[in-house]
């Protein structure tokens, strides 16, 4: 696999990194993350800083800003044409398609940001929001772990799949019950993980 990779970038163990990814400056990913088709990741005078099991989906773009790093933690789904731009996001979030967070914002753990949605910069996000629309407003508050850690952990299986070629971990009876499995363990309140 040939992918573009500044010289400052440190990819622990990556699920996928696709060849059109881009990746530079001082990048850091944790173990399992996944790296999609044209995504961006630039990291000029700060540092952006992803955790295990990350997804970066086609045409996410990741950016410090404000003179401020980025920070993504784990089993995150930044989805595709999401741009975060000198935020933090916590644990187990989905930042929807086309989402925008900008510089300053923090979002809690177990967040989801609708798709389109703009959180302005310096807004601070509770635990457990679902946020919609332009300027971005709680929505409801609610536990949306199962959805986002599922997720998490299907794109993961799907980047496994696409390291070695195959384009199908999303069909078929083996992935049915693969998920029911872990959706039942999820459910059961097992952590499930890398």
């Amino acid at each position: 696999m040939s992918f573009r990779l500044g010289p400052d970038v440190h990819l622990d163990r990556p699920a996928y990194v696709d060849p059109t990814a881009r990746i530079y400056g001082r990048v850091s990913a944790g173990e399992g993350s996944s790296f999609w088709p044209y995504s961006v990741i630039r990291a000029e005078g700060a540092a952006v800083r992803i955790g295990r099991c990350c997804n970066i989906q086609d045409g996410a773009v990741i950016h410090v800003g404000g003179g401020r790093g980025t920070t993504i933690g784990s089993y995150c789904s930044i989805a595709h044409r999401a741009v975060v731009h000198g935020a933090e996001i916590g644990d187990d979030c989905l930042i929807g398609i086309g989402a925008v967070v900008m510089d300053g914002a923090k979002v809690g753990r177990g967040c989801v940001v609708g798709a389109m949605a703009l959180v302005p910069p310096g807004t601070e996000v509770p635990e457990g929001s679902v946020i919609m629309g332009v300027p971005g407003k709680v929505v409801s508050t609610r536990n949306n772990f199962l959805a986002t850690r599922r997720n998490a952990l299907v794109y993961h299986r799907n980047a496994l799949a696409y390291a070695v070629g195959r384009h199908d971990a999303w069909r078929g009876e083996e992935f049915t019950r693969w998920r029911e499995d872990v959706v039942g363990r999820l459910t059961a309140g097992e952590e499930v993980g890398l």
